[in-house]
């Protein structure tokens, strides 16, 4: 559920970005380090949303797993544990 309504506000925070992007057609320069380049608002906005949108996704991935990983480490060590225990209740 927590899942989807940030889906929800992801997507309606895109669809505000299109809508203002969309009724502001002005050309913005874009200063390189060395270069620059005119382009549509809307355009500047979709690239800047989508780039920030696919490095929160990549951090975000490479953290669940790493956790992942680490709670089928822990799980392992737990069935071990609990198989070692049986063992020394049972001798």
């Amino acid at each position: 559920m927590k899942s989807f309504i940030i889906a929800v506000v992801v997507a309606l925070l895109f669809f505000l970005a299109l809508v203002f992007g969309a009724r502001n057609e002005q050309v913005v320069t874009i200063s390189y380090f060395i270069a620059q380049g005119e382009f549509r608002l809307p355009v500047v906005l979709a690239v800047v949303f989508l780039a920030g949108f696919m490095l929160s996704w990549m951090f975000a991935i490479y953290h669940i797993m790493r956790l992942k990983l680490a709670l089928r480490t822990m799980n392992k060590k737990c069935d071990t544990l609990a198989i070692q225990k049986s063992q020394d209740i049972d001798a």
